[in-house]
This record gives structure tokens, C-alpha cells and sequence, in this order.
């Protein structure tokens, strides 16, 4: 089981963390949402739960929480930039399906 982060996507993490002056990770979840079910929920983490799962890549801790795990084991968080867009993306081997503006998904 494992969350990972490519280079780019922790280099952004860190650099947010930075400009924050304070957090330890990025917590990775999902919850209930959207017209395929769940969606992901991203923040910032400054002090973990005694339930967190947590997953380290390229220097960035990733927690998570044992039930979102379930639905996340295996995925990879990057960062992209096209044209004028930029954003995390969530590369989930889970996802059965997901709806056509890619907000939320069903596994």
C-alpha cells in the first residue's frame, strides 16, 4: 500500500508549505461528492491524528486516513501546467469511472 508524489507534485507541496511557514505534510482524502460519487480532498497538514497513515515521497510527507485509503492505495499525485491551467492530478489505478469534467469519480 502507497501514496506517492512525482517531483514535480512535491516540489509544488514544498513550496507551498514554505510560503506557509508552517506544516508538516499534505494530508490526501475523499469524500462524499459529486454526480459520480467521491471527490479528492487536498489541505495542508500542521500536526497529524493519531489514525493518520503516513506515506513519505521525494522529502514530502503524505497522511491519510485509514478509510480514504481504501480508495487511494496505489494512486500518484503530480502537478501539471498547460497553458494557462495548473493543478494537482490524481493518477488513481481505482477509478472505475469518473464524470466528464473530472471533479469527482466511482471505484
Amino acid at each position: 500500500m502507497a501514496i506517492t508524489l512525482t517531483e514535480a507534485a512535491a516540489a509544488r507541496v514544498q513550496k507551498f508549505l514554505a510560503g506557509r511557514g508552517k506544516g508538516i505534510g499534505l494530508r490526501l482524502g475523499v469524500k462524499t461528492s459529486g454526480c459520480s460519487g467521491m471527490a479528492y480532498a487536498l489541505e495542508f497538514v500542521d500536526e497529524a491524528s493519531p489514525e493518520d497513515l503516513t506515506f513519505e515521497s521525494h522529502g514530502v510527507k503524505v497522511l491519510i486516513d485509514p478509510k480514504s485509503l481504501a480508495y487511494l492505495d496505489g494512486t500518484e499525485l503530480d502537478y501539471t501546467k498547460e497553458g494557462l491551467n495548473e493543478g494537482f492530478k490524481f493518477n488513481n489505478p481505482n477509478v472505475k469511472d469518473q464524470c466528464g469534467c473530472g471533479e469527482s469519480f466511482t471505484v
